[in-house]
């Protein structure tokens, strides 16, 4: 568990602590749910306002409303919150109707008309649509064939497989729909809503993607049906030669599918009101065409249908090119040949040559549909798959087997179009138990959506499971195997098996399969361009955005464009088997997400995941997660991740450039678990040497505008992190956080605003403090959470330090300085700050010079390492500088120094600086005496602000009339260019011996020049000299350097000397342009192990 202590100051303030005008409550509205539905009349705009009436009109209104006084403690919080009679008041008026999402409604509240409640239930609002959806073209065209070529236990599998995959959706889909409103938006309202923008905008175009390519699959269904069982005779692509039969059909679906499209985005786009009334006409066909299927196989239990097929030993023929199935047949003139005798002989003469397999094996008929009770269900448990362009043949026939095994010359053989594999068949199946967002999509227009829509959905689901299941059965008892596996019923002379199969006529199966493909695109297309729209209209992908506009009456006219031209794409494509994988990746990925959501949502506990639906578990939700991704692989690997790479792209443009949401989703909430997770495992102890990074407080100063007047030290900042680690930006307020919370406000938003700009990734922290000197120190002590605590501040050198009215800034920085050093903390000081390169700025050359004079743990090195990882710093070279004293052998630092580089992996040049001790100058006395007598004048006087600035120019001006004279007198020696001796024992003695006696005569004639300088605090002396010399020595090697990096000396331990430290930093650091003061936080951040 964290803890943590903040020193504070006890002071006592005069006064009321709470002044009443600091009582103004922010204005928000407390409760957003009140904004749907609220009386226009008595209302107004349905906002609780500081203009109302009620709170703010005159004494008379007040005594209507708070009658008796009984209210009046909490009058003038009324209108922030609401008293409970009137709250439910509004609840008590609340529709839940299609109203979009809050962000919508406020740009709409003006425009919003009374709407009439809705009234639909549970039947017709959901359990309907969801059939209509589900049922459809897969049923009709394909099922057959997957029974034929998977078998009835494969297909069993199969169709329990995605069914499950559905149910186990649809109860994660419950809970989180039943866990509040749910607006218009379905699906895509539950992901984002649930999992954050990033999530449901990748997850919403998906599902957007499936949705339009269903269009499409449901497009070409209804061209095939057209093509292949109503009007053969209608397809615009002949076959130019034999075995291109395959492909002038895709070429007539093409052009078909593309006219079929154009005519019914016309119809979207004149009024969808017409799709709605004839969604009730495509429903019908739908149920009066499983109702004749059942009708049908109780039909075949003891009438089975004549429904002969033509078998050559054990291949199935083609009935298209012969009616009669023999080789010759008897008339009154004789024995004459068939028809099928022409296709496979090069004559109509008995004595033609023949082909090598029709003259050897006989011809057979079979019944096609035998009937419920004839037994075939054995003989169709099994798969029977089969590659392209094999025959479809009959197991248990016999067959004479020919070398030549291949279909020459156009013979009217029965073949697979297409590979046929368990996989495949997944992928081809799974769209037809897609749908089930159906009632979720209407949740707008439900009378109570929370029941409804479980309710409806699970019902659904079971229904239509059922009809499958029982269907697959079915066929495999009453259809031959070798029709089953006739994916287009060329052995039926073209008819659809399954309408072969319906009573009273195949024609209801055709046409009801017809109409009801065609309502389904219908549907498709008007359900896509507002699933677009919505995504729009959030705000969450920017290049979107025009897809949001529409007509006047709200029609998404440049949604429907899109999805039309994305359609097309599809109907190019032509196959039906291939466009259904596609879909099934969009699918099956929304479905993952949905499953996640619940999961996520479960696991966190979050107090407002209050499901009315009970019966979920994060366990099913889990399971229902790993059955759509291994689903998705199953079906089509390539698909699969091409689906997920869309989804990864579309998610990481949101998370870059998409719009800022707080939804309340489940992956903050997530994130926040995690956080705290890895606060609590951090939280045990300091970081290992290796792991050490600088986690920066940024001390900000702010102007009278609560303007940032440094913004360089932010770009320092980012070039500095990278991105890395934490970072926090503070500053402080002076004053009381009541009076001040507003300016507090807006400092803030400049802060972050100037934080997005410089793009410093970190956080916010402003203070409101009694005294900016507390405010620091409540900083230091308090910023960060547990682990993620800054070790490292950050700031600007107080460059007015010296102005007579800002007294106090140099107290307060040398105090910061104790604070850090005290919590043992690293300190930067940016000095010249304004100075420092921007984010844009590239310096292509120039030196990171270190000047090293003492220890301070490694920082000093690392800052630059850093630092040269920006692209602003990464052209820099890093050249360090040590300190060599008298009795330093500088050779062999400089060799210690170079090997301490090598093994901390650092690239940087070495020199080592030798300082000659010399005597004190008369410049270094008389800038310790004019710094001791401004010191004392300022503590001894209270001086006004005039005598000031006049006394600080008088200052001003000794100090330069002195400098001159000094450095006549007594000028400093020149700093040597290089290294130019090593130290020896005899060259050490006799520098010592010199220095001593030269010593006594330099300050006797010193003393004689300026008497007063015998009186000057020695220490401050010494101090002025190392900050003389110092300075003298790195101007001289570092005066065009891009950054020098020094080490800071402390504050004196005797704080009646604070001033008199401000002076020595600032002589320390005279004539450079860019300086960053550093000092360590007492521990290693370096090291040389790994």
């Amino acid at each position: 568990m964290s803890q943590r202590f903040v020193v504070t100051p006890a002071a006592a303030g005069a006064g009321d602590p709470y002044p009443t005008a600091a009582l103004e409550p922010l204005r928000v509205d407390a409760l957003p749910i009140l904004r749907y539905g609220r009386e226009p009349g008595r209302y107004g705009d349905g906002r609780w306002t500081g203009s109302s009436g009620a709170v703010n009109g005159g004494e008379a209104e007040r005594e209507s409303l708070f009658e008796g006084k009984n209210m009046a403690l909490f009058e003038e919080e009324m209108d922030s919150n609401p008293m409970v009679s009137s709250l439910l008041n509004k609840l008590a008026n609340y529709t839940n109707l299609s109203q979009g999402v809050v962000e919508h409604e406020q740009a709409e509240d003006s425009q919003r008309r009374e709407a009439r409640s809705p009234g639909m239930g549970t039947l017709i609002g959901v359990y309907l649509p969801c059939l209509q959806n589900i049922l459809g073209v897969i049923l009709f065209l394909r099922l057959t064939w997957i029974v034929g070529a998977a078998g009835v236990l494969e297909s069993l599998l199969i169709v329990s497989m995605c069914c499950i995959c559905t149910m186990l959706t649809a109860i994660s889909m419950s809970a989180i729909a039943t866990n509040g409103v749910v607006p218009a938006g379905g699906s895509y309202y539950m992901i984002s809503r649930s999992l954050g923008p990033e999530f449901g905008g990748a997850v919403g175009l998906c599902f957007y993607l499936g949705t339009t390519f269903a269009g499409a699959m449901y497009i070409l269904g209804t061209i095939e049906i057209f093509l292949t069982y109503i009007s053969p005779s209608a397809a615009v692509v002949r076959a130019g030669a034999a075995g291109s039969e395959a492909a002038a059909l895709l070429h007539s679906m093409r052009v078909y599918g593309t006219c079929t499209l154009a005519l019914m985005a016309t119809v979207v786009f004149v009024g969808v009101k017409y799709v709605n009334k004839l969604a009730l006409v495509f429903l019908a066909c739908v149920l009066l065409s499983i109702l004749a299927i059942y009708a049908g196989v109780v039909k075949t239990a003891f009438d089975p249908p004549d429904i002969p097929v033509c078998l050559l030993g054990n291949r199935t023929l083609s009935r298209r090119g012969f009616d009669v199935c023999a080789k010759t047949h008897s008339t009154a003139n004789g024995t004459r040949t068939t028809a099928l005798w022409g296709l496979f002989c090069n004559g109509s003469e008995p004595g033609a040559a023949c082909d090598a397999y029709f003259a050897q094996n006989n011809l057979t008929e079979t019944q096609g549909i035998p009937g419920v009770a004839s037994g075939v269900l054995l003989d169709n448990l099994w798969s029977a798959y089969a590659a392209k362009g094999e025959f479809v043949d009959k197991k248990g026939v016999p067959s004479v087997s020919v070398p030549e095994e291949g279909r020459a010359g156009g013979l009217p053989y029965v073949l697979s179009d297409i590979t046929t594999y368990f996989t495949m068949l997944v992928g081809i199946y799974f769209p037809s138990v897609t749908g089930i967002m159906a009632g979720s999509n209407r949740s707008g227009d439900l009378k109570d959506a929370q029941k409804s829509i479980p309710t409806g959905t699970i019902l659904a689901i079971v229904t239509t499971s059922f009809i499958y299941l029982s269907c697959i059965v079915l066929f495999g008892a009453c259809i031959e195997g070798v029709i089953l596996r006739d994916k287009f019923g060329e052995a039926l002379q073209g008819n659809l098996v399954i309408g072969m199969l319906a009573w009273p006529s195949p024609w209801v199966i055709v046409i009801g399969s017809f109409f009801s493909t065609c309502g389904a695109g219908l549907q498709s297309l008007t359900g896509a361009p507002r699933l677009l729209q919505a995504i729009a209209r959030d705000g969450v992908i920017p290049f979107l955005q025009v897809f949001g506009h529409g007509k006047a009456n709200g029609e998404p006219t440049w949604a429907l464009l899109l999805t039309a031209l994305i359609c097309e794409t599809g109907i190019l494509i032509a196959s039906l088997d291939s466009v259904a994988p596609i879909l099934s990746m969009f699918f099956l990925m929304c479905y993952m997400f949905v499953n996640l959501a619940c999961a996520v949502q479960t696991l966190l506990r979050t107090p407002n995941w209050r499901p009315r639906f009970q019966y979920y578990h994060w366990t099913l939700s889990f399971l229902g997660m790993s059955l759509c991704l291994a689903l998705m692989f199953i079906c089509s690997w390539y698909y699969a991740l091409l689906a997920m790479l869309v989804a990864g792209c579309i998610y990481k443009y949101i998370e870059y450039r998409g719009a800022e949401k707080e939804w309340g989703d489940g992956i903050r909430g997530l994130s926040l678990n995690a956080a705290r997770y890895a606060l609590l495992r951090v939280e045990h102890g300091p970081p290992h040497t290796k792991n050490w990074r600088p986690q920066v407080l940024v001390m900000l100063n702010l102007d009278a505008e609560q303007r940032v007047k440094h913004p360089r030290l932010l770009s320092f900042t980012t070039q500095l992190k990278a991105g890395k680690g934490l970072t926090i930006v503070g500053s402080v307020l002076e004053g009381t956080y009541l009076d001040k919370h507003a300016e507090a406000q807006q400092a803030e938003e400049n802060i972050r605003s100037l934080m997005g700009t410089e793009k410093t990734k970190g956080f916010c922290q402003l203070v409101v403090s009694s005294s900016l000197r507390d405010g620091m120190s409540h900083l230091i002590q308090s910023a960060g959470l547990g682990g993620m605590k800054h070790n490292t501040v950050l700031l600007a050198w107080p460059q007015s330090w010296k102005e007579a009215d800002n007294p106090f800034s140099w107290k307060n920085f040398v105090d910061t300085v104790r604070d850090t050093t005290a919590a043992q903390q690293a300190l930067l000081v940016a000095k010249n700050v304004d100075l420092f390169p921007q984010n844009q700025e590239r310096l292509s050359d120039g030196n990171i010079d270190v000047w090293w004079i003492v220890h301070d743990g490694g920082l000093l090195m690392l800052l630059p390492f850093l630092l040269r990882q920006h692209k602003v710093w990464r052209r820099c070279r890093m050249r360090i500088f040590t300190v060599a004293q008298v009795d330093d052998n500088s050779v062999q630092m400089k060799k210690d120094l170079q090997t301490f580089l090598y093994h901390l992996r650092i690239s940087a040049e070495v020199e080592v600086v030798e300082m000659v001790e010399n005597d004190i100058s008369a410049f270094t006395y008389e800038k310790t005496l004019v710094m001791e007598q401004r010191s004392q004048m300022l503590k001894q006087m209270q001086l006004s602000k005039t005598e000031q600035e006049r006394e600080a120019q008088l200052i001003h001006d000794r100090n330069t009339a002195s400098h001159s004279a000094g450095a006549a007198r007594a000028p400093a020696p020149a700093t040597p260019d290089r290294v130019q001796m090593t130290w020896t024992k005899e060259k050490l003695v006799a520098e010592k011996h010199k220095n001593r006696d030269s010593g006594v005569s330099g300050f006797k004639d010193l003393f004689s020049l300026k008497p007063e300088w015998g009186h000057l605090n020695q220490s401050n002396v010494r101090r002025m000299h190392t900050a003389v010399k110092l300075n003298g020595v790195v101007l001289g090697k570092s005066q065009d350097a891009q950054l020098v990096l020094l080490n800071m000396p402390g504050p004196p331990k005797n704080r009646q000397g604070d001033e008199n430290y401000m002076e020595f930093l600032e002589v320390l650091t005279e004539g450079l342009d860019r300086v960053l003061l550093v000092r360590g936080s007492g521990r290693e951040v370096i090291t040389i192990y790994s």
